[in-house]
């Protein structure tokens, strides 16, 4: 169980020449996704050396277009790569509308499937579930309708804990599958053996909430509560508040505020304006209220084990 995020981008409104649109690559679980495709993203997945046939699901944040403007030419180079395999797009609505009347007008060789899921609910929903990973919306508040996503691993089968087991003549190994699956075993005499003598301490699923683009709201603290890692937009040092609140973006504090009431573990900012020359003082602003916070930068790697 792990989990490593690669930052593609994470600059806002235009590309510059060292400052890419947001993008993340998301590992968790074995399982493959990509979050949010601003322009440039395909040349960040290059020179990091993501996959490209490895990503099954796209989940896009809003239509803006710093955080999907890279998705046609993606889907594009993907159907000139021969892709077969079907893709999964999760954005809201309007997104299948987009995509497919840029990838006719252009001719494009994507012709393997696209399953697009639009979202239009404003409470946080279940979106994508299988035997290892599941995806739920965090309604965030933009100029536009926006989601974040929360990514949490599936817990796995419990251990034997076999030292115990064996003190148990009874016990063979039909009962396994039973002790696995949480199952108490009762033996002959009617003695209950709990299962949590049996088996090992599981070990805490992991999580990581991705959120951007947004202006302050707590109100999303209980649907990311404990994540082992949050990714929040930073936009703005604190002292241009007023205009993080015009165009309904967030500060460093304000995002370090989220992160210290969810009590998450680790706070990665992101999403910087392009009038800042210097981003280390938003991870010194932001530590005054969160210690554990980190900055967002191309090509770095978070890792969580």
């Amino acid at each position: 169980m792990s989990i490593n995020l690669t930052i593609l981008g994470c600059h806002s409104a235009t590309p510059r020449i060292n400052a890419f649109p947001t993008s993340q690559y998301l590992e968790i679980n074995n399982c493959h996704f990509l979050i949010d495709c601003g322009e440039g993203t395909q040349r960040q997945m290059r020179k990091y050396k993501v996959g490209f046939s490895k990503i099954s699901h796209v989940f896009i944040t809003h239509l803006h277009g710093d955080h999907f403007y890279g998705l046609v030419g993606l889907l594009s180079t993907l159907g000139i790569l021969s892709r077969e395999k079907e893709l999964h797009i999760y954005g809201p609505k309007g997104i299948k509308d987009v995509t497919l009347l840029q990838l006719k007008i252009s001719q494009s060789h994507a012709k393997f499937p696209m399953i697009f899921h639009e979202l239009s609910s404003k409470k946080s929903e279940l979106i994508f579930e299988n035997d290892k990973v599941s995806v739920r919306t965090i309604p965030l508040h933009h100029r536009v309708y926006t989601n974040g996503y929360l990514f949490t691993e599936k817990e796995k089968p419990k251990k034997l804990h076999m030292a115990n087991i064996n003190h148990y003549e009874e016990i063979d190994k039909a009962d396994y599958l039973n002790i696995k699956a949480g199952k108490d075993i009762t033996l002959s005499t009617g003695e209950i053996v709990p299962n949590s003598e049996l088996t090992l301490p599981a070990q805490k699923p992991l999580s990581f909430a991705f959120c951007s683009d947004t202006s302050y709201k707590p109100d999303i603290v209980p649907i990311i509560e404990n994540a082992d890692l949050l990714y929040h937009e930073a936009t703005f040092l604190d002292d241009r508040k007023d205009l993080a609140t015009k165009t309904r973006h967030s500060t460093t504090k304000e995002a370090a505020q989220i992160a210290k009431d969810a009590k998450v573990n680790q706070l990665i900012l992101g999403h910087y304006s392009g009038r800042y020359k210097d981003i280390s003082v938003f991870k010194k602003e932001a530590q005054e209220i969160f210690e554990n916070t980190d900055l967002a930068e191309p090509g770095k790697v978070f890792t969580i084990k």
